[in-house]
């Protein structure tokens, strides 16, 4: 009867290891972290404040000084909760900052994409411009309705790899880049 129980412990024990691993291998792939994020309310709409921490892989870092560019893309959605239905979805948005290196002048860029392009000399600078975007408005006045609450999802990551990087990246976490959701509430004013 001792040999059953430790038996059935045991393979408990590796049902509940099994069931953590996807976890832990998930959380190693989530390198982007949203360390800072709010709205606040402008002239010209509503406007998102974010930062975020996060390194360049070694194989990202060859890959940028090789000539091919990276596309962090952040993502932000307001969504309204109704008690009668489904949340309703107010307003999305999405900007992308492509960051790459001209060999000839020896700079990193760093162009927000519809926007003007702006050199760096180190890595490390251009990175700093990514991690901490300038004020972007995210949506217009009058897209939210005022006094009314909204959960703010926002989400930023390494997005468009070359399609021969891409079936690298699914096979080598050393080509993915991205955070969890952050969800917040934001009060429109």
């Amino acid at each position: 009867m001792t040999f059953r129980f430790l038996r059935l412990l045991a393979w408990q024990l590796l049902l509940t290891l099994a069931c953590a691993l996807p976890q832990a291998a998930r959380a190693s792939e989530e390198t982007v972290e949203i360390t800072r994020a709010y709205i606040e309310a402008a002239e010209e709409g509503y406007r998102l404040s974010a930062a975020y921490t996060f390194d360049l892989s070694h194989a990202l870092e060859d890959a940028l000084q090789s000539g091919i560019s990276l596309d962090f893309t952040t993502e932000i959605s307001f969504t309204r909760r109704r008690w009668y239905w489904f949340p309703e979805k107010a307003w999305a948005a999405k900007r992308t900052h492509r960051i790459w290196y001209d060999v000839l002048t020896r700079q990193y860029h760093v162009k927000v994409l519809g926007t003007v392009q702006q050199p760096f000399g180190t890595l490390e600078d251009a990175l700093f411009f990514i991690r901490r975007p300038t004020r972007w408005v995210v949506a217009p006045r009058g897209a939210l309705k005022v006094g009314e609450t909204y959960d703010v999802t926002l989400s930023m990551g390494l997005d468009n790899l070359p399609k021969p990087f891409q079936v690298n990246a699914l096979n080598n976490r050393q080509w993915t880049l991205s955070s969890q959701r952050k969800t917040f509430q934001y009060k429109a004013e």
